[in-house]
């Protein structure tokens, strides 16, 4: 099978199994796989497993609040990305599955597994990058919004956890991207800071 219809298929698989928000849903995959993509040609990585990584990345998030033994929607998606990639016509190898089971289970600020490849680390990256600038300011209001929180929770997420990202990057380059997308949460984060203490 040629990659293009691989890249085909893992896409649709990955629509039917993403949430139906801009949050975490497949727009913010579809961004994250943009990123990797912009990160990966520049660095010469493997750009078929960092694709296929990228798409699937959050597809255990629709089962993460009903998973009984509280398991992080990593390593949700890396089991379910594993099997589907395992069951599928695919005819990808036993190492390019560990592979992107890796990565996907790399990629997450709070599942602690640390990137061991080039490709986990992009995608590590990448996804932190889509929680900067003003697509990330979107996510982490619209997120708040969805947990009917307000100003509050936005401060304390933006502090506790949206601006620490900029550090955890892996690779120069996306330190570079980080930080001018660190900018503009920092100029919100100081105005609504400030105007909250009113």
């Amino acid at each position: 099978m040629l990659e293009k219809d691989t890249i085909k298929i893992v896409k649709n698989f990955a629509i039917t199994c993403s949430k139906k928000d801009d949050i975490h849903g497949f727009p913010h995959v579809e961004r994250v796989h943009d990123i990797c993509i912009e990160i990966g040609e520049k660095l010469k990585s493997n750009l078929y497993i960092l694709r296929i990584s990228a798409l699937l990345h959050d597809i255990g998030r629709v089962k993460e609040s009903k998973d009984v033994h509280g398991k992080n929607h990593a390593e949700i998606s890396a089991d379910m990305a594993s099997e589907f990639l395992r069951s599928s016509t695919l005819n990808l190898s036993r190492e390019d599955v560990e592979h992107v089971t890796h990565c996907i289970r790399a990629h997450s600020f709070s599942n602690n597994v640390v990137p061991k490849t080039l490709e986990a680390k992009i995608l590590s990256d990448a996804d932190k990058l889509d929680a900067l600038g003003a697509i990330g300011l979107y996510r982490t209001i619209g997120f708040t919004v969805q947990n009917n929180g307000g100003i509050g929770q936005v401060i304390h997420h933006l502090e506790n956890k949206i601006l620490k990202l900029k550090d955890q990057m892996y690779l120069e380059v996306s330190k570079e991207i980080a930080e001018k997308r660190q900018q503009i949460i920092l100029e919100f984060y100081n105005k609504i800071k400030a105007k909250s203490r009113l």
